[in-house]
C-alpha cells in the first residue's frame, strides 16, 4: 500500500499532536475533517499507522535497559516471539552482527531488572547469553521523529494546540491506581480512543475519565504516532553501540538527537555508553552514516553495529515481516498500583 501526500500529512500532524481533533487536522491540511478521519481509519485498519501511549521514559519511577541476546543457531525468531509476549519488553529486533536479538524493556527497579534478565537467561529456550545495558538517560526517542510532509506554518498550528505538560512530583509518580493502569492499557492499544469509549470500558463517569486522562497525559504518559517503517522512506534500521569520553556524553547525545536519521539515543552504563537506533535508506548507508558521524562528532567511537533484519515488536505492537501491526501486547506501568488521585506541579514545556 502506497501513501499519498494527504496520508503522509495526516500522519505528520498526529506525530506532533497524537490526539489532535479531526476538526483541527482538517483545517490545517485544508480538507474536510471527515476525509482526514477516514484516511486515518484506513491506515489503522491496514496496520500501517497507530497511536500508542506508554509511561514517560524520563520518569524517575522507571528503569529502562537495552538487552543484547545471543541465541542458539536457528532459534532467534522463536526467542524473539517468546520475549514479545511479555509486556515488560517494549521493543524487540532480530539483528545481524554481534548479537541475535536486541530488546528494550521497562521495569520499576534495578532489582526487578536483574530478576527479569536472570529469568530470561534461565527459562527461555534457546537463549545462550545476555548483556544488559542499563539506561541512565534518554536524550531522544522515537516519539520525536517526524515525517517531512507539513510546512513550518502547519506544524506550528498543530503544536499550538498541544495541551500543557507538567513535571510530576515524587508523590504523583508513585500514585498509580487501578484506573490509571486500565487507562494506560487501553491507550497503549489505541492512543486516540475517545473519552466516551474510555469511560465505557472502565465503567467510570465521563467527567472522571476526562480529568484522569488529562492528568496522565500532562505528566506521566507519553503519546506517539508510528508509521510502518517501509512506508516512511527509511526502510532500513540499524543499532550502533558507541563510546565517548564521559565528559562529553551529554554534549554528544544532544548533538545526536538533532540528526534526522537517529530515532533514539540512550545513555547507558556498560562497555558502550551510547546505544543509537537509526533509520536509513539503503545498506550502503550503514557505513556511510557511521563515517558521517565520525566527521561530525570526532570524539565519538562506534564500537559495534548491527543491522536490523526484522522488528518483531515496536512499543508494544507486534509487527509482521512487512512492518505492519498485527497485534498488541498492552504496555503496563512498572509501578505497583497505588490508591488515590494525585496532581502535579506545572513546569515549563
Amino acid at each position: 500500500m502506497e501513501l499519498d501526500e494527504l496520508d503522509r500529512a495526516v500522519v505528520h500532524a498526529l506525530q506532533i499532536h497524537p490526539r489532535a481533533p479531526w476538526t483541527l487536522v482538517g483545517e490545517v491540511l485544508g480538507v474536510n475533517p471527515v476525509t482526514a478521519a477516514r484516511r486515518w481509519h484506513r491506515l489503522t485498519e491496514a496496520g500501517l499507522a497507530w497511536v500508542t501511549a506508554y509511561p514517560r521514559l524520563s520518569s524517575r519511577s522507571v528503569v529502562t535497559a537495552v538487552v543484547e541476546v545471543d541465541t542458539e543457531p536457528g532459534v532467534a525468531e522463536d526467542v524473539a516471539r517468546t520475549l514479545a509476549a511479555d509486556p515488560a519488553f517494549t521493543n524487540i529486533k532480530l539483528t545481524a552482527g554481534g548479537r541475535d536479538v536486541v530488546a528494550s524493556l521497562i521495569t520499576r527497579s534495578l532489582d526487578e531488572l536483574a530478576g527479569l534478565t536472570t529469568t530470561l537467561f534461565q527459562r527461555t529456550p534457546g537463549v545462550r547469553a545476555t548483556r544488559t545495558n542499563v539506561s541512565t538517560g534518554l536524550p531522544t526517542e522515537g516519539s520525536r521523529w517526524r515525517l517531512r510532509s507539513l510546512d513550518a506554518a502547519q506544524s506550528a498550528r498543530i503544536e499550538a494546540a498541544l495541551p500543557p505538560t507538567c513535571r510530576p512530583s515524587l508523590t504523583a509518580e508513585a500514585g498509580w491506581d487501578d484506573l490509571d493502569e486500565r487507562l494506560l492499557e487501553l491507550l497503549s492499544t489505541d492512543g486516540r480512543m475517545s473519552l466516551r469509549d474510555l469511560a465505557a470500558s472502565t465503567d467510570t463517569s465521563l467527567t472522571t475519565v476526562r480529568r484522569r486522562v488529562q492528568s496522565l497525559l500532562a505528566s506521566r504518559l507519553s503519546l506517539r504516532c508510528d508509521l510502518a517503517r517501509p512506508l516512511s522512506g527509511w526502510p532500513l534500521s540499524a543499532v550502533y553501540f558507541a563510546s565517548v569520553p564521559g565528559l562529553h556524553v551529554e554534549e554528544t547525545s544532544r548533538a545526536l538527537s538533532r540528526v534526522h536519521e537517529v530515532r533514539s539515543c540512550a545513555i547507558t552504563a556498560g562497555p558502550h555508553n551510547l546505544v543509537i537506533d537509526v533509520w536509513l535508506r539503503t545498506l550502503h548507508d550503514v557505513h556511510a552514516f557511521e563515517a558521517h558521524l565520525s566527521r561530525q562528532l570526532p570524539r565519538l567511537t562506534i564500537d559495534d553495529r548491527s543491522v536490523v533484519l526484522r522488528t518483531v515488536k515496536h512499543m508494544g505492537r507486534l509487527l509482521d515481516r512487512d512492518g505492519r501491526c498485527i497485534g498488541v501486547v498492552p504496555i503496563r506501568h512498572p509501578q505497583v498500583p497505588a490508591q488515590g488521585e494525585v496532581g502535579c506541579a506545572t513546569a515549563p514545556r
